[in-house]
C-alpha cells in the first residue's frame, strides 16, 4: 500500500481562496520592490567586480572578525565584507572588497608629474620632471593582495593565502546580462514545450507560476539583505525546474479529468485535480526541503547562499503549484476561452453521487372490467366455425 499523508478522497477549495493568495503574493512582490532603495539591492563581487580572498591563520589563537576587518579598514579598502568560514572556533576567513587589486598610488604619482610638467619650465622645470617621474616609477602598482597578507602577518599572525578570486567591472556586467538572459530563455523554452507536451492553454499559467517563483524568491532575499551572486542565480535556475515538475504533474492530473467530463464545472475539475496529487507533491517538497536544509547546516560557507535560495524557493514553488498554476489556468479559460461556459467534446459528465430512489407504496391490483353484451356477442362470433 503506497505511504500517503493525505487521505484519499479529501476534497480542500484550493481554487476557491486564489484571490486571497494572489493578493499575498502580489503584496510581497511589492515589498521586495519598495525594499531595493531601503536596503538596497546587494551584488556579489559575480555581478559587481571586485576581489575575494580566502585566508587561513596558523597558531594565533582566537582571531576575531572585527580585528581583520580594522585591518583592512585601515588599508582604505572601503566596504570590505569579513566572513568566518566554518564554525565559531575556525581560523578560516573569507574576505570580499571591490574595486581593483592594485594599490591606487601609481595613478596619484602620474597625475602628480602631469601637474608638474604643465607647472615647470626650463633646465628647472626638466629637472623637477625627472625627480617626480623617478618617484613614479619607484611607485609601482602594489597588490592589495600582497598588501593585505603583510599587514595582517604583523598586526595579528602567520597566515596562509589559500584562494583568490578576481572579477573586474566589465566581466561582472557581462555575468549580470548573462544570468539574466539564462532565466529568460529557460521561460521561454518552457512555454514552448508546456504547448507542444499538454496544450497551448495550459502554457501561460505555467509560465506565469515560474516568474511568480524566481520574483518571490528575490523579492524575500532582497528583504534579507543577502547579496545575489552566481550561486543564488544558480539556485534561480534550479528552482525553476524544481517548480516546472511539480507544476506538471499537476497539470498532466488536469489534462486527464478534464478528458474524462463533458458537462462540467473547470473550477471543480481543477480542486478535484490539485485534491489528487496534494500527497504527492507534499512529499516530494518534504523530501527534497531536508536535503537541502542539510546543505544549509552542514555544507559551510560556500554552499550557504545556494542552499538557502533553494530552501525558500521550495516553499514557493509547492505553493505556486497549489494556489498559482491552477488558479491562473481558471483564469485564462474564463478571461480567453469558451471552455467553462459549455460542454467540450470527447468527454463524460462529472459523476455524481447516485440519488436513492424513492420508495412507492404498492398499488392494489384492478379488478377485471365486466364484460358487455357487444363483448359477449363477439366472442360468441369468433367461437363459430368459418
Amino acid at each position: 500500500m503506497p505511504f500517503e499523508i493525505v487521505k484519499p478522497g479529501t476534497h480542500i477549495d484550493f481554487i476557491g481562496k486564489w484571490r486571497i493568495c494572489v493578493t499575498i503574493s502580489v503584496a510581497l512582490l511589492l515589498l521586495g520592490i519598495a525594499g531595493i532603495p531601503l536596503r538596497g539591492f546587494r551584488l556579489g563581487i559575480d555581478f559587481a567586480g571586485g576581489t575575494e580572498v580566502q585566508v587561513r591563520f596558523h597558531d594565533v589563537g582566537v582571531v576575531d572578525e572585527g580585528d581583520i576587518r580594522d585591518v583592512v579598514n585601515g588599508l582604505g579598502i572601503p566596504n570590505a565584507s569579513v566572513t568566518r568560514f566554518g564554525g565559531g572556533d575556525s581560523d578560516e576567513f573569507l574576505i570580499k572588497f571591490r574595486g581593483s587589486r592594485e594599490v591606487e598610488e601609481a595613478a596619484a604619482a602620474e597625475d602628480a608629474s602631469g601637474a608638474a610638467l604643465e607647472q615647470s619650465d626650463g633646465e628647472e622645470a626638466g629637472a623637477e620632471t625627472e625627480r617626480r617621474e623617478g618617484d613614479a616609477a619607484e611607485a609601482v602598482p602594489k597588490d592589495r593582495i600582497f598588501l593585505l597578507q603583510e599587514t595582517l602577518e604583523e598586526r595579528i599572525g602567520p597566515l596562509e593565502v589559500q584562494r583568490v578570486e578576481f572579477v573586474g567591472p566589465k566581466v561582472g556586467a557581462e555575468l549580470r546580462e548573462d544570468g539574466l538572459k539564462a532565466i529568460a530563455i529557460a521561460c521561454l523554452l518552457i512555454l514552448i514545450y508546456i504547448g507542444f507536451r499538454f496544450s497551448v492553454r495550459f502554457a501561460p499559467g505555467a509560465v506565469v507560476a515560474l516568474i511568480h517563483d524566481v520574483s518571490m524568491t528575490a523579492s524575500i532575499w532582497i528583504l534579507l539583505g543577502l547579496e545575489f551572486d552566481l550561486r543564488v542565480l544558480a539556485a534561480l535556475l534550479a528552482i525553476i525546474g524544481y517548480s516546472l515538475n511539480d507544476t506538471i504533474i499537476v497539470y498532466d492530473r488536469i489534462r486527464e479529468n478534464m478528458e474524462l467530463h463533458t458537462k462540467y464545472d473547470l473550477k471543480e475539475v481543477l480542486n478535484h485535480s490539485v485534491n489528487q496529487t496534494l500527497s504527492r507533491t507534499l512529499l516530494t517538497s518534504l523530501t527534497t526541503l531536508a536535503a537541502v536544509l542539510s546543505l544549509l547546516v552542514l555544507g559551510g560557507e560556500v554552499i550557504r547562499p545556494f542552499a538557502l535560495a533553494m530552501a525558500i524557493g521550495i516553499l514557493v514553488g509547492t505553493y505556486s503549484s497549489i494556489y498559482i498554476a491552477s488558479p491562473s489556468l481558471l483564469w485564462l479559460e474564463r478571461r480567453f476561452g469558451a471552455a467553462s461556459s459549455g460542454p467540450r467534446a470527447g468527454a463524460q459528465e462529472v459523476p455524481k453521487a447516485p440519488k436513492a430512489p424513492k420508495s412507492e407504496a404498492p398499488k392494489a391490483p384492478r379488478a377485471p372490467k365486466p364484460k358487455t353484451k357487444k363483448a359477449k356477442a363477439g366472442s360468441r362470433r369468433r367461437r363459430r366455425p368459418s
